[in-house]
């Protein structure tokens, strides 16, 4: 599979450019993206910094025209010298035309040149139109523009623009959701499922028969004999022969995928290449059982601009007079979009609970503690029988992902930041995004590979 060259906005990012380009005046305006990039062998280019050039200051804005000062690119450089950033100079076609203009191309060969020479060796400009559509192209020392092959947005819906579809289907041409073209769509697109274990082996199989291109799988953990009443595909012979969890899960993706589209990563998500590798990736699917792995997911969102969905299952127990009973069955699915709010801002890990659970791996003995670490919240259970409720909750989460990126929903999908299902109580809850409050991390946002990875110095090359 080759993987796409990519443009990638938050949703929060998408939203301000959009409002300074389209200011209700029907005249074209400008404004320049600083980007990172994400990890070679694939081209993402991540929104770091965005410079919005200031009608008053344009000499000309016309229906079809603009011109703005020079400054303004030096003042880019200047900012984008200090992280090595590639800059994106995008402007408004205010008329709709999903194109780039004759007028387009006679300014990208006057500036460019002089872009390349004093910074860097790769440079972009793009083009938006009303809905938002954007449409962008790079160039390099040889000055030959070419395609930006996607361009995509991490909000409440995640949108996806092919400069491939883009005479074909125009802007706003997307497939419906559940249909054969959708998993045509899906096989341009690569996913990675951090966690491969009782309800991550179901995102993974779904969205590997969904059409996925490629799906990355990262779980350090080999097939255990109590695992196989939970996790499909893992066979008494991978038991027998301690096979890894993602290459017993690579091999069966082949069985009914071929060759090529599961690539098994046996690493902690909380490793240098598998963070680079994630960083290369279109959307996260997160199953784990650990919360520092989950903080490595939060921070891979914001840094690579790339949504995440974030699943989990509980059982609670209660006592009873003469035993322990079910308290309650439940499911979580959060769906994290860079530059909102963070499965920390929600409350899933804490500064508290991340030590907790340093202290808990690291002191095993501690009985009280080792109950925290299974299903069933006051039982040591080690085969517990929850496959049902692991594909209860895994669906809930793919679901999730098909609503935001070929939507079906009647009501806006802001609306389900999370969810949370009871299925002792029959009950369905759902929490908006604006429901929660996101700490501001700007220094993290569109970071990429920017050394160390993540602002974390554990992430640093080795010496």
């Amino acid at each position: 599979m080759k993987f796409p060259t990519t443009l990638a906005f938050a949703g929060l990012q998408h939203e301000r450019v959009r409002d300074h380009l389209f200011p209700g005046d029907n005249l074209e305006a400008a404004a320049i993206l600083l980007c990172s990039r994400s990890a070679q062998p694939r081209v993402r280019l991540l929104v770091r910094d965005i410079i919005l050039i200031p009608y008053d200051s344009c000499s000309v804005r016309r229906p079809h025209a603009i011109t703005w000062p020079g400054s303004y690119i030096e003042k880019a450089i200047d900012r984008a010298e200090a992280e090595n950033l590639t800059l994106v100079l995008v402007h408004s076609h205010p008329g709709g035309q999903f194109a780039f203009s004759t007028t387009d191309n006679e300014s990208d060969q006057a500036v460019m040149p002089s872009l390349v020479q004093s910074h860097g060796e790769f440079h972009c400009s793009a083009i938006m139109t009303p809905d938002g559509a954007v449409r962008a192209r790079y160039y390099t020392k040889g000055l030959v523009p070419r395609p930006i092959e996607l361009v995509s947005v991490a909000g409440d819906d995640i949108l996806y623009w092919w400069d491939q579809d883009a005479t074909t289907r125009g802007p706003a041409g997307r497939p419906m959701a559940f249909t054969s073209a959708m998993s045509t769509d899906l096989s341009r697109l690569t996913a990675m499922v951090i966690g491969v274990s009782g309800t991550g082996s179901i995102v993974a199989e779904q969205v590997s028969r969904l059409g996925f291109g490629h799906v990355k799988l990262v779980d350090f953990d080999i097939s255990e004999l109590r695992n196989l009443n939970r996790i499909l595909n893992s066979t008494l012979r991978d038991i027998q022969e301690e096979c890894l969890k993602v290459e017993m899960f690579a091999k069966a993706v082949a069985g009914y995928r071929g060759d090529g589209v599961a690539e098994s990563i046996p690493l902690s998500i909380l490793t240098r290449e598998a963070v680079n590798t994630a960083g290369q990736c279109d959307v996260l699917f997160c199953s784990v059982d650990t919360l520092g792995a989950r903080q490595i997911a939060d921070l891979i969102a914001a840094s690579y601009l790339v949504p995440l969905f974030d699943v989990g299952v509980v059982i609670p127990v209660r006592n009873t007079k003469d035993t322990l009973a079910i308290g309650d069955v439940c499911g979580r699915i959060d769906y994290i979009q860079p530059g909102r709010s963070t499965l920390q801002d929600r409350g899933i890990y804490s500064p508290e609970s991340l030590r907790a659970e340093y202290l808990r791996h690291n002191a095993p003995e501690a009985y009280d503690q080792e109950l925290e670490a299974g299903y069933i919240k006051g039982i040591v259970d080690e085969a517990p029988a929850v496959i049902s409720l692991n594909m209860r909750a895994a669906a809930a989460c793919v679901n999730e992902f098909i609503a935001r990126a070929f939507p079906f929903r009647h009501e806006e999908n802001s609306n389900y930041a999370r969810t949370l299902f009871s299925l002792a109580a029959c009950e369905e809850d759902f929490t908006p995004e604006s429901a929660f409050t996101p700490t501001e991390n700007s220094s993290v946002l569109g970071r990429g590979s920017i050394e160390p990875l993540l602002g974390l110095p554990l992430l640093s090359p080795a010496r």
